[in-house]
């Protein structure tokens, strides 16, 4: 029998909070849909503390590069693609996606130390991603962000792309990953099953759930969604890619869900969801094209409830859990391996690691308490 002693039972637990880093994570960053940097014009991207300028060349290729001319300061997004190059507005210095200087065009020479910060670049699935590392290395072979299936296909639907600014640190999104209970509390799901496996540089949330009976409706077409199925695999350390199935009266839609962000700062991040839809015969072409949006929508309010908490929420590094909460401590030690040196990367950071939540008593209360919300609702009907 272990004895507890009465004081340290009621000791008040305090919240521990160290400052937040002002290092950005190591890895592969999704800046949304490449058709959107391809109008002959030069971005503006706020990211990493800093701004950057995002251009596509006449070769095709889109460039990331400092937004801020190393010659007298021009901002770069505010000049003019002139072949493979940006022009800064103030002096017309090009610099090419590799960062060098290409030319003055009032000089015999470019200088030899005409360079400035450029990005990787990677554009995959209609979507553009920048390599972030704080040691300025190349993005290795192992990390690269996997194909996503439909994404190219003419029997998916086209991508939904939305995107957000949200007022807190990127971690507070991270933390969803292992957060079954919030789900049936913020997004009025209802999961059965909820599993982490965390190993190298991925971490997998599997959910299957069913639709709360208290809220569930049919859609306009009459379908009724009858639960889903998702398994969900961040690729470093902003990208996840969910193979998420809807179970419908008579019929599966099997569609991708992309969650992904990069941060602006410290205390700001740009939050991303995309989604894709499969034909079938159930739902062709058209059919599905209004149900991906109707499902964009609905993803998006869901982030929205979570910005609502994140807004107004404490940031905690001690939070107290329950048997049913997830592997928070886990979790964020393996977070932790995107934000030292790699050489720093230690094994407890990467090895697999797995846990499954016992659902019997989420599920015995939350079934309660949908049947509690279905009787008040009957009983104020009558």
């Amino acid at each position: 029998m272990i004895i507890v002693a009465a004081a340290e039972t009621e000791a008040i637990r305090a919240i521990e909070v160290e400052a937040i880093p002002n290092r950005f994570a190591r890895g592969w960053h999704c800046l949304g849909l490449a058709e959107s940097f391809k109008d002959g014009k030069p971005h503006t991207v706020n990211a990493f503390g800093q701004k950057l300028v995002v251009f596509q060349g006449e070769n095709g290729k889109i460039n990331v590069l400092d937004a801020y001319c190393r010659h007298m300061g021009g901002d770069l997004s505010q000049g003019t693609i002139k072949g493979d190059t940006i022009a800064c507005p103030f002096h017309d210095w090009r610099w090419g996606g590799d960062g060098r200087c290409k030319q003055i065009p009032y000089s015999r020479r470019v200088p030899l130390r005409a360079r400035t910060a450029a990005w990787p670049t990677m554009e995959q699935d209609h979507l553009l991603f920048i390599w972030n590392d704080p040691e300025g290395k190349q993005p290795p072979a192992d990390v690269t962000i996997p194909r996503i299936e439909g994404a190219t296909s003419d029997s998916w639907t086209d991508w939904r792309w939305t995107s957000t600014i949200v007022e807190t640190n990127c971690r507070e999104v991270m933390d969803n990953i292992v957060d079954m209970a919030h789900f049936f509390y913020i997004h009025y799901s209802f999961p059965t099953y909820f599993k982490n496996i965390f190993e190298g540089h991925t971490a997998t949330q599997i959910m299957k759930g069913r639709t709360r009976p208290d809220i569930a409706r049919p859609d306009a077409e009459g379908n009724t969604m009858l639960g889903n199925t998702s398994v969900a695999t961040y690729h470093g350390p902003s990208f996840m890619i969910d193979e998420l199935t809807y179970h419908y009266e008579g019929f599966d839609l099997h569609s991708v869900l992309i969650n992904s962000h990069y941060p602006i700062d410290e205390n700001r991040f740009v939050l991303h969801s995309g989604i894709i839809a499969k034909h079938s015969e159930q739902l062709p072409k058209e059919a599905a094209e209004v149900l991906a949006g109707k499902l964009s929508s609905f993803i998006l309010n869901g982030f929205q409830q979570d910005i609502d908490i994140w807004k107004n929420k404490a940031r905690i590094d001690n939070p107290l859990l329950c048997e049913e909460d997830g592997p928070v401590y886990q979790l964020r030690r393996w977070y932790e391996q995107f934000y030292v040196n790699a050489a720093d990367v230690k094994p407890e950071m990467t090895e697999r690691f797995e846990f499954e939540i016992d659902t019997t008593r989420p599920v015995e209360s939350w079934t309660k308490e949908c049947q509690d919300n279905l009787a008040r609702a009957a009983e104020g009907q009558s």
